[in-house]
C-alpha cells in the first residue's frame, strides 16, 4: 500500500516520458509535506485547534518517512500552528521528493534511467516498472467520481490532496473535466464532521492552500 505522498508523486508523473509535470519545487515540497501530515492525522497521531498543531499519540506509525516527521513534531515545544509546521517541514526537508522517489524505486514501482543529451548533459527518467499502483490510484479516483459512493477517510483525503495540488487533469481526460469537476469539487469539500481527523485535516488543507498559491 502506498502512502499519500507516494500516490501524489505518482500522479505528477507523465507515464509516457518518465518525467514529472512542471511544478515549482516549493509547491512540490509543500504538497508532499502536507501529504505526510495527512497520514499522521488519519492515523490519529496529531490534532489541531485554532492556534496549534499537537501530537496526541507518540507511537510510531511504522512508516519510516512518516515517523521522522512525527519525531520532529514531538521534539519541538507545542505552540506552532499547522501552517507554520507545514512551511517548516517543506523548507527543512529539501530532499523530500528524492526520498519519496527512492521509496517508489525500492518498491519496484519506478526505475531510474540516465540519459545523455548531446553526450554531455545528464537527464534522469523514471519509467514505470509496474503500472499497477498508478492505475489503482487513478481507478479509485475515477470510480469514486463516477459513482454516488461516499468515500472513506483515506479516499476523501486523497481527493482533497489531488484537488489542492491541481492534479485533477492527470486523472481525467480534458473532455471529461466539465462533467466530473462539479462532483470532484463536491467530494473535495466533503463534510468530514463526525470523523476524528476532521479538524486536523481541515487545518492542513487550509495551510497547504496558503503555501501552494503564494
Amino acid at each position: 500500500m502506498l502512502n499519500f505522498a507516494e500516490e501524489i508523486l505518482l500522479l505528477t508523473l507523465d507515464d509516457n516520458r518518465g518525467a514529472f509535470y512542471p511544478m515549482p519545487e516549493s509547491a512540490m515540497r509543500t504538497a508532499l509535506a502536507g501529504a505526510l501530515l495527512m497520514e499522521l492525522a488519519v492515523a490519529d497521531r496529531i490534532d489541531t485547534d485554532m492556534h496549534s498543531l499537537m501530537v496526541v499519540n507518540t507511537e510510531p506509525v511504522g512508516d519510516a518517512l512518516i515517523d521522522v516527521i512525527l519525531e520532529r513534531l514531538k521534539a519541538e515545544p507545542a505552540g506552532r500552528n499547522t501552517s507554520e509546521w507545514l512551511g517548516e517541514i517543506a523548507l527543512q526537508e529539501k530532499d523530500l521528493k528524492e526520498k519519496v522517489l527512492q521509496r517508489l524505486v525500492d518498491k519496484k514501482v519506478l526505475k531510474v534511467e540516465e540519459h545523455k543529451i548531446l553526450w554531455v548533459f545528464a537527464r534522469r527518467r523514471y519509467p514505470l516498472m509496474d503500472d499497477k499502483e498508478i492505475k489503482e490510484v487513478r481507478t479509485r479516483l475515477r470510480d469514486l467520481v463516477y459513482s454516488n459512493d461516499i468515500p472513506d477517510a483515506r479516499e476523501a483525503v486523497l481527493v482533497g490532496l489531488v484537488n489542492a495540488c491541481a492534479l485533477v487533469d492527470t486523472v481525467f481526460e480534458e473532455h471529461e473535466l466539465p462533467q466530473v469537476m462539479p462532483r470532484f469539487t463536491e467530494l473535495a469539500k466533503l463534510d468530514l464532521i463526525g470523523r476524528e481527523v476532521d479538524q486536523a485535516i481541515r487545518e492542513i488543507f487550509l495551510a497547504m492552500t496558503s503555501h501552494l498559491f503564494r
